[in-house]
């Protein structure tokens, strides 16, 4: 055997998820879960989002503004009921662009510049003589002391925008929303975007009450069948992606204090399409290092540049099923700019991001079970786990890999399905503002 599959054989060792693990990381999630409802310490911070389950009859026009990363969407948004819905108008735009020589997310920008720029794209959907109630998607970690109200605890995805680490977030909105004249906008609700994927799908289909991001970024939120403020059943936002009782590699470590946060986030360094690009370009550092990959120029200087790998790379390399991988040899050449990568490179490089690709689904999974049998210890009910994001979405086998994860732990004898909701931070806002109307009614 070459040194290089000795150490790819040594490398999925380390990166592969046993079923034992699998079990060991749920019960300790699940134990986690338990100590955050409870305020003992935990790295979940189990946030109530003050929402139940939609009835699935709410109805109106409403307002969808989503904010949960470096864009910014805005949906004018019809429920119909029965989880029937017409989206009539979209607008958007990126919260930084190079050529525009705008950037609303670094630390030079301020609250002020974000919200007004929020506040303007939901002008072009907006007609001055109608009301238009809105729920806001803001998916950072917030404490809500109520469904209209939510204070950023602190910024994730390295966004680093002052002046709104611990204030309201409606009332910055609103404040804007005033600035730019739009005094018929009316925010309803604030939500987070694992409550508004949870809210879509359950809006048609009522065995749903896991709601989940796996793209740029990792949450999940569920439903609590007995919240500690209330009693009675309430959506939680776990901020699972701090989850931090897990089987961490010297890759892992590495990634962790080369980032802007290290010691938080740990799970979602682990599993999130923002990370596993750069630990698979990390991984193949080491094999460059140790003189296990070709040793051009090209690849060790371009591969040395942190983030070059994003997850949609990821999707890219896992594709390519060709002999040759002249796929992954294009890609090589016209996006890296390595000229003369060799067959095995190609390989290896493929196997190092299928080995990353299955440990972020599975490491997932494994949170879904702890949640599972925190709700429902004898698996006597049928649950559906929503799922919207880039990763479930377009990676291969990635939702497969969560399904048979699921299955293997859990057995098929009832359903735990999981399921891609599409838009759903989206929809779910304009939910919740419907909620929050009749709620207020």
């Amino acid at each position: 055997m070459s040194k290089l599959l000795t150490q790819l054989h040594e490398l999925a060792t380390q990166l592969t998820i046993s079923p034992e693990q699998i079990c060991d990381i749920a019960a300790k999630f699940q134990q986690a879960m338990e100590n955050g409802l409870r305020k003992a310490p935990s790295s979940l911070k189990m946030l109530p989002s003050f929402l139940n389950k939609p009835s699935r009859k709410e109805t109106g026009i409403f307002l969808a503004l989503d904010f949960g990363g470096t864009n910014v969407r805005v949906l004018l948004t019809e429920l119909l009921g029965e989880g029937q819905y017409r989206v009539h108008a979209r607008a958007g735009s990126p919260l930084k662009q190079e050529a525009e020589q705008y950037n609303h997310i670094s630390k030079h920008s301020t609250a002020n510049h974000l919200f007004d720029f929020i506040a303007q794209q939901i002008s072009p959907l907006v007609k001055p003589d109608e009301i238009y109630p809105l729920g806001h998607t803001f998916s950072f970690p917030t404490d809500q002391r109520g469904l209209n109200t939510g204070t950023l605890i602190h910024w994730t995805k390295e966004i680093e925008t002052t002046g709104v680490e611990g204030e309201d977030i409606t009332t910055l909105l609103r404040s804007a929303l005033d600035r730019q004249n739009l005094h018929n906008v009316i925010p309803k609700a604030i939500i987070n975007d694992t409550v508004g994927t949870l809210l879509a799908s359950a809006y048609e289909d009522p065995y749903t009450d896991i709601g989940s991001i796996c793209g740029t970024g990792h949450n999940t939120a569920y439903i609590e069948p007995c919240a500690p403020n209330t009693k009675s059943p309430m959506i939680i936002n776990l901020e699972s992606g701090n989850f931090d009782q897990l089987p961490f590699t010297t890759y892992d470590a590495l990634l962790d204090q080369q980032s802007e946060k290290p010691g938080e986030q740990r799970l979602e360094k682990m599993v999130s399409g923002h990370y596993i690009g750069e630990l698979v370009r990390i991984i193949a550092c080491s094999l460059f290092d140790s003189g296990l990959l070709a040793q051009s120029t090209s690849a060790k200087k371009i591969l040395t540049t942190p983030y070059i790998l994003q997850g949609a790379h990821i999707s890219l390399l896992l594709e390519d099923d060709g002999d040759k991988k002249e796929q992954i040899a294009s890609f090589f050449e016209n996006q890296l700019g390595i000229t003369n990568s060799t067959l095995e490179d190609r390989q290896a490089l493929k196997k190092i991001a299928s080995l990353v690709s299955i440990r972020s689904a599975r490491l997932v999974a494994a949170t879904y079970i702890g949640i599972l049998h925190h709700i429902d210890p004898d698996s006597s009910q049928n649950h559906t786990i929503a799922i919207d994001g880039s990763l479930y979405e377009k990676s291969p086998n990635y939702a497969k890999t969560i399904q048979n994860t699921l299955d293997e732990t859990l057995g098929t004898k009832k359903k735990f399905i999981s399921r891609l909701t599409k838009d759903g931070s989206g929809i779910g806002a304009a939910i919740a503002t419907a909620i929050a109307i009749h709620t207020e009614s």
